[in-house]
């Protein structure tokens, strides 16, 4: 039973990233709760994937330190961190077109120590994640066969496949980047009550979403990002009420 006070899982404190002149994320600081859905929003630029970036080691921090699980990460390699458990889709879809869907699913099983094409070709043959892979499959909702290619899928069906893949990792903390971004209103709620599901799981998640609708009538909480910095952090209720928050999206 989560408590009633749960515990930070992600912290990220007084944080910058710069590109050029550029301040993509400035002397941030946020954290994420465990247990919870909390939405990252707030107007375009305001930096919510370059921090997204950051916390999953694919950039390095100008300054600042990033915590998850009680470790400092700041700066460590992206495979290092997804092992720790940290799962992510992205704003564009990354999957491997040329591979099957059971294939792009095994990637996200890549074992340290392993090679990734040692591990791939022993998952084939034993078949020891053959009924994950159907219970993942069965959870977002695709019925495709396995052998179906991703550059067969449409872009609805990709979304989820790369959902999907994220969902076969043992993972501590699941980072979704515009999961509704193109797909159409029956993928969106199956989204939805997808990550419902998970939340009533114990699962945490950190969810950047420009569909307002979809974020606030999901999240826990909600953390505003403007011009890199955070700008609130409050329940999305408090947050659609609050002036600097309307101001950032509408303007002053």
């Amino acid at each position: 039973m989560m408590s009633k006070y749960p515990k930070t899982l992600l912290e990220l404190r007084r944080v910058s990233k710069h590109f050029g002149g550029v301040k993509a994320v400035n002397n941030c600081s946020f954290y994420v709760k465990q247990g919870l859905i909390t939405g990252l929003i707030g107007p375009n630029g305001a930096g919510k994937t370059t921090a997204f970036n950051l916390i999953a080691g694919l950039l390095k921090p100008d300054k600042g330190r990033i915590s998850f699980l009680k470790q400092d990460i700041t700066g460590r390699s992206a495979h290092v961190i997804t092992r720790m458990g940290l799962a992510r889709t992205f704003q564009h879809v990354r999957l491997f077109d040329n591979l099957s869907i059971e294939e792009n699913l095994l990637v996200a099983v890549d074992h340290p120590g392993e090679k990734f094409f040692n591990c791939f070709f022993h998952s084939r043959k034993s078949g020891s994640y053959h009924k994950k892979i159907k219970g993942v499959l069965a959870l977002v909702g695709l019925k495709k066969p396995l052998s179906t290619l991703a550059a067969d899928l449409s872009y609805g069906q990709k979304r989820l496949l790369e959902l999907a893949r994220a969902l076969m990792m043992d993972y501590k903390l699941l980072m979704l980047d515009e999961p509704t971004a193109g797909v159409n209103p029956l993928i969106r709620k199956r989204l939805k009550a997808l990550l419902r599901k998970l939340r009533e799981q114990g699962k945490t998640i950190l969810l950047i979403e420009h569909d307002m609708d979809f974020v606030m009538s999901l999240s826990d909480e909600v953390i505003v990002l403007d011009a890199g910095r955070k700008l609130l952090a409050d329940k999305p209720s408090k947050a659609r009420k609050d002036k600097r928050v309307l101001e950032a999206y509408l303007g002053k």
